[in-house]
């Protein structure tokens, strides 16, 4: 652990000279506050509607009973200001005197006149986000939280028409990458350096290739927290995580239609109604549903998709809330990537855009992921409140799977034909308790509590015929695939017994347990402008093997400190130390479970609001080491499971600067860049001179990563809610395989759409690849003697109408 610590005092010292440095602020804190109600027009309470002080530009969220308050108010006027669609614009001027606290009630009046200004004005800053959502605990804004947070709100994923999180999200996060693999199923997301778990409502349900990409139609927004994350969770990778936050009741009776279709044959509809199922209020609904057919840009490759997501809330009284949540997701689709094969080079120019590797002759795999959740949350007083969630997660797949044996120059594959069957279950337990005190001048936020996981995978993929042959012998070549294998030849799957009795005899079977405890503490000085967070946890990891050998238990102590200034109202400086683990699954060569990776983050930026808040910009750098990661060497062992090795120690650092909002009315942006620099420092133990991987650039990364996206919209005139879109994606200085040069070629893409809004209805047209560049590379390896690389589509287009209610 000395190696964990030995820069910690490096990060004090920072910390301490920025204490040294700051001005100094009167000690005298103001107890003065707004508090209020926001109900409907019938007197039913509206919770989650925003509520803004618009000369502080400071805003928050009613709870679940259309609560609200404002602490810590100087004396002076305000206006506070609530705006909900399909209701009227609501501003109240509040006068607040010392030590005095203002109760302040609104009532909306519902209208159908201002419904398009309310949509035209909904498109403000519909890029930027206060706050983060509630599964990742923290009370804190973004501006003041010491870490690198980025939200991706439900109407920048519409306003890109991605249908899937693997559909591009990532181009709005500065260095998040997605390493293309089965892009029916998973999303395989990357950033600082390293894969990063997935999280859906604050729990970790990564496990084996998964989870399920999710569909659009749940998502309400996705958030990419940067760096370790120890008030969420210790066992996850030190470069970060992704949150889906789903969709939620809001207690508001509205819906929305979607309908689209586009290249490939693809037809899309969601559906979204939200209200209330009592008269009094207290039970409310969401229920999300789509259904989609998707022919792939390669040949005979599909996915048709279904998504069901009903949610119940029922308000017990004015401290209790109950919960549940029911999602599933099924597919059925033919093909199990988009690869393309070259024993002669990366992006083989022979090889046409639309190549696939498979046959149509072969039996589609189904897909089907079942997730239920129950949330309680519960206000102890006035002061401590209580959230406690568990869930259940069950995945299997049904499938078959096709691979080259082998590539020549000439272009003749051997494919061999397996088994792609697997199962997953997991189970998780939250319990959180959350409170804001004072200590004499000391404002304390404090949040502690227990993350319990079980985490099981099963897989059967053994290998059934050596080479799948066409009819009459003839080989199938990458330069001219011809398709058609005779169903007499194609091997039969005995499935008579479950996969999960199969998996006890491969090397696709493993379980991982865990229990965390962990607290929190903000401490807030001199008028909340210098905040100082310590937190830490303790983690209890189990890796259960088919042998001892193969099992690992780990205890682990994980410290976290963060430092946050106001320079003023507008302007946030942070440092952060943080650090965590994985456990990991698999076995080596010499068939013993591997160590965790183990990491620790030094990161420090500066946040900075502009223009009245309207838009945020954000810079970074930071410090990552990473031990003990396992990369694939692209091979398999005499048990059919592909051979890992672990690559000692990586460090990674980088700079991070991303920009989000409303610059001028009516266009809202969101631009980022990434400099990532990641390299092995250290080799594993069981490494020698000569085959040293020091120096090497981490697998699978990029140096350079810029995006952005712009949306103008009119709000005036003859054209008002016309509206333009756009955006870029470049990545450059990519590296994949064990190399000290970076290999893959750069990725330039560049998007453009129109879009339409017109009362409750909207109509856009997004051209995707608009150069309809076809070698768009996204990932790639070697091994065995031939190149297996991802390119993405050529040149495709999306219509979307919509319809509000």
């Amino acid at each position: 652990m000395h190696t964990k610590f030995n820069r910690l005092p490096g990060l004090l010292c920072l910390l301490c000279a920025m204490f040294v440095a700051m001005p100094a602020f009167s000690i005298d804190e103001p107890l003065s506050a707004i508090k209020g109600k926001v109900v409907t027009g019938d007197g039913v309470a509206v919770p989650y509607v925003a509520v803004q002080i618009k000369e502080r530009n400071k805003g928050t969220v009613t709870n679940e009973k259309g609560e609200f308050i404002f602490k810590r108010m100087q004396p002076g006027h305000y206006t506070i200001q609530v705006m909900l669609m399909g209701y009227k614009s609501i501003t109240k001027e509040v006068d607040v005197l010392q030590d005095q606290i203002v109760h302040v009630d609104i009532q909306l009046e519902a209208t159908n006149q201002q419904l398009q200004e309310v949509i035209i004005n909904s498109n403000r800053n519909k890029y930027k986000t206060e706050d983060v959502s509630g599964s990742l605990r923290l009370k804190t804004p973004i501006m003041e939280i010491p870490q690198n947070i980025q939200v991706i709100s439900s109407s920048l994923i519409a306003d890109q028409q991605a249908f899937d999180i693997v559909d591009g999200v990532t181009r709005n996060v500065s260095g998040a990458t997605r390493v293309g693999h089965w892009d029916n199923q998973y999303a395989q997301i990357r950033m600082r350096g390293s894969k990063i778990p997935a999280f859906r409502n604050g729990m970790n349900i990564e496990a084996s290739w998964g989870p399920t990409a999710e569909d659009a139609g749940m998502i309400d927004r996705i958030e990419f927290v940067k760096g370790p994350a120890g008030f969420m969770l210790a066992a996850g990778e030190p470069g970060g995580f992704y949150n889906v936050v789903t969709k939620k009741p809001t207690g508001v009776t509205q819906g929305s239609v979607n309908l689209s279709m586009g290249s490939f044959s693809t037809y899309r509809a969601a559906l979204d109604f939200d209200g209330k199922l009592s008269k009094d209020g207290k039970l409310l609904y969401r229920l999300n549903t789509s259904a989609q057919q998707k022919d792939f840009y390669t040949k005979y490759n599909y996915s048709n998709r279904y998504m069901i997501a009903p949610v119940l809330k029922y308000l017990v009284d004015d401290r209790t809330s109950i919960t549940l949540e029911y999602t599933f997701q099924g597919s059925k689709y033919l093909g199990n990537g988009n690869y393309q094969f070259s024993a002669r080079k990366l992006l083989d120019e022979g090889i046409n855009n639309d190549f696939f590797y498979g046959d149509p002759s072969l039996e589609p795999g189904r897909l089907r992921d079942h997730s239920a959740y129950v949330y309680l949350d519960h206000k102890l007083n006035d002061k401590w409140q209580a959230h406690a969630q568990v869930a259940y997660f069950n995945f299997s797949m049904v499938a078959n799977s096709v691979w080259a044996n082998s590539v020549t120059q000439s272009g003749d594959m051997d494919r061999y034909f397996s088994i792609g069957d697997e199962a997953g279950e997991n189970r998780f337990a939250q319990l959180s308790l959350s409170d804001e005190e004072y200590t004499g001048k000391i404002r304390h936020r404090i949040l502690a509590g227990i993350d319990m996981g079980n985490k099981k995978f099963w897989g059967d993929f053994r290998t059934l015929d050596q080479s799948l042959g066409l009819k009459g012998g003839q080989k199938f070549n990458v330069y001219n695939p011809v398709y058609g294998v005779p169903f007499d030849s194609i091997p039969t799957i005995d499935r008579s017994k479950s996969v999960r009795t199969r998996a006890g005899a491969s090397a696709y079977l493993s379980s991982v347990n865990y229990t965390s405890i962990y607290a929190q503490d903000e401490l807030a000085f001199f008028n909340n402008n210098l905040r100082l967070s310590l937190g830490i946890r303790f983690t209890r990891a189990e890796t259960v093997g088919q042998t001892k050998t193969a099992s690992l238990l780990n205890n682990v102590v994980s410290p976290r400190v963060g430092l946050s200034y106001s320079v003023n109202k507008s302007t946030t400086v942070y440092a952060l130390y943080d650090q965590s683990f994985v456990p990991q699954t698999g076995l080596d060569s010499n068939l013993k479970a591997f160590e965790p990776v183990k990491g620790n983050d030094m990161e420090a930026g500066i946040k900075k609001e502009w223009f009245q808040g309207r838009w945020m910009t954000s810079v970074t750098a930071y410090r990552i080491a990473r031990q003990n990661a396992k990369v694939a060497l692209g091979i398999k062992d005499s048990r059919g499971a592909d051979v890992s090795e672990t690559l000692g120690e990586t460090v990674t650092k980088g700079i991070e600067a991303d920009i989000n909002g409303e610059i001028v009315p009516g266009l809202n942006v969101n631009v980022n860049y990434a400099y990532t620099k990641s390299k092995v420092t250290k080799d594993a133990p069981n490494k020698t001179e000569a085959n040293t991987t020091v120096g090497n650039i981490t697998p699978n990364t990029a140096a350079h990563v810029t995006n952005a996206w712009l949306t103008y919209r009119l709000r005036s005139g003859v054209l008002e809610g016309f509206g333009v879109m756009g955006g870029i994606q470049w990545l450059a200085d990519r590296a994949y395989g064990t190399t000290k040069v970076y290999n893959m070629p750069n990725y330039f893409r560049g998007d453009a759409g129109l879009s339409y809004l017109k009362g409750k209805y909207s109509i856009s047209a997004l051209v995707n690849n608009v150069a309809d560049n076809r070698k768009l590379l996204t990932a790639a390896s070697f091994s065995a003697g031939y190149y297996s690389y991802i390119v993405e589509a050529r040149r495709n287009f999306r219509l979307t109408v919509g319809y509000r209610f």
